[in-house]
């Protein structure tokens, strides 16, 4: 009795975190927050970017017009995320340290350019450019701390990883409260270059992971013909499904969540810049719930095991977009706004989905493959995404409203939960080598 007593203490005690895996962390976090940032930028400026964009491009400005075109311009923003595929077997052949800085430098360079966009297609091609090096940032930063954390908080490192991209939600909706609501749409765009200074700081200041350095991909066979080797083939099919199903659910949801916001505020009788700062508090209660989200994932992750965890997120994430886009925003204009952003709180929380693929698939892959894995599995999914958005492109217009067409998008949840059994349960194991 007294020696487990004494046991205890010490089995609960965490390895403590050494400098240069301090410095990494906060580089790789930093590098997701700007991602996020970033990201959330386009969805917050969509409204007030292509009502200046489109009479320049040849287009009748019109609520159907603004969801058509943001759509198109989305999906080119998400083939640009698919082929950020390209980044895992760099990392996998010259490590995760130079990888993750040059992608930064790529999203954070393009999303700045997209400020000089003086029509429809110029934007369209800073998206699809930018998004080549957002896609890449996640797999590059998800992949160095799961391998340079220790074994017993790698799990939660995954968890506070994701809150990063999150925080940049919030940090989008700051901006645009404050330097979109004064000086526009290309203002926020030039925020977008602030993330050069994190790719400098991870170039100069991160060590790179011991686990790569140890097992650097060697093998004559390219790692992207691994993944669908015989040990391979099953888990990354089953987690490039999830990861389609959480891109298709979500990203709809994200990417409309601020324009939906303006309508109905608009529609509830409030002028265009209280709108866009309804948009902001909207983007950060969003924000909020998903950070709580991710934060709440791993400990239910453990306890719960992989699958059990993820199905449950999921079933929150077909609720919600249902509630929101298929429920809330056909409420009477008195109560549907303030509906609308309770139901997104929700909404953030089952979307921290994505805070599972950043701790289970480094659990299915060896060093060697891991950051291809990752890319690939994260990355597929948004060629698919880019597809739906056309279609979705096309039913906003049939109908003349973004409501029912985004809550269709939850059904791609009802897919993923059939899937989701597929998975390799890795709860309790160690990350492979």
């Amino acid at each position: 009795m007294p020696s487990a007593y004494r046991a205890t203490p010490a089995a609960l005690r965490r390895t403590p975190l050494n400098r240069d895996q301090i410095v990494g962390f906060w580089g790789a976090w930093s590098g997701w927050m700007l991602d996020g940032m970033d990201s959330v930028i386009y969805a917050l400026v969509l409204a007030p970017a292509l009502t200046e964009l489109l009479p320049r491009s040849g287009i009748k400005v019109s609520p159907a017009a603004i969801g058509e075109v943001g759509s198109i311009l989305f999906a080119m923003f998400l083939i640009g995320w698919g082929l950020s595929f390209l980044w895992g077997p760099l990392a996998d052949r010259f490590g995760r340290k130079n990888m993750l800085a040059a992608s930064i430098l790529l999203y954070a360079v393009f999303t700045g350019l997209a400020a000089l966009s003086q029509n429809i297609w110029e934007l369209g091609l800073f998206r699809l450019i930018a998004g080549i090096g957002i896609g890449g940032e996640w797999s590059l930063a998800g992949t160095y701390v799961a391998e340079a954390w220790p074994e017993d908080r790698r799990k939660m490192g995954a968890g506070y990883l994701q809150t990063g991209y999150y925080a940049g939600f919030f940090v989008a909706a700051i901006l645009n409260f404050t330097i979109g609501a004064h000086f526009g749409w290309r203002a926020m765009f030039l925020c977008g270059f602030a993330p050069v200074v994190v790719s400098i700081f991870v170039l100069f200041s991160a060590k790179e992971s011991h686990k790569w350095e140890r097992h650097p991909a060697t093998a004559r066979t390219h790692p992207l013909l691994r993944l669908f080797s015989r040990p391979h083939r099953g888990q990354t099919l089953v987690m490039s499904t999830l990861l389609t199903v959480a891109i298709i659910g979500l990203w709809a949801g994200a990417v409309y969540e601020p324009t939906a916001i303006i309508q109905l505020a608009l529609y509830a009788g409030y002028k265009l810049p209280q709108a866009v700062h309804m948009a902001s508090y909207g983007t950060g209660v969003l924000s909020i719930g998903t950070i709580l989200g991710c934060l709440a994932l791993p400990p239910m992750a453990e306890r719960l095991g992989r699958r059990r965890t993820l199905a449950l997120y999921f079933v929150l994430m077909l609720i919600c977009i249902l509630a929101a886009f298929g429920w809330a925003f056909y409420l009477p204009p008195g109560t549907a706004l303030g509906v609308f952003i309770v139901v997104l709180f929700f909404l953030g929380f089952g979307g921290a989905n994505f805070a599972m693929f950043s701790l289970w698939l480094p659990e299915l892959y060896p060093t060697e493959i891991r950051a291809t894995a990752f890319a690939f599995c994260t990355s597929i999914g948004r060629f698919i995404g880019a597809g739906v958005n056309f279609i979705l492109a096309a039913a906003v217009v049939h109908a003349g409203t973004l409501g029912w067409p985004v809550a269709a998008t939850a059904l791609a949840f009802v897919l993923g939960l059939f899937v989701i059994p597929f998975g390799r349960e890795t709860t309790g194991q160690a990350l492979p080598e």
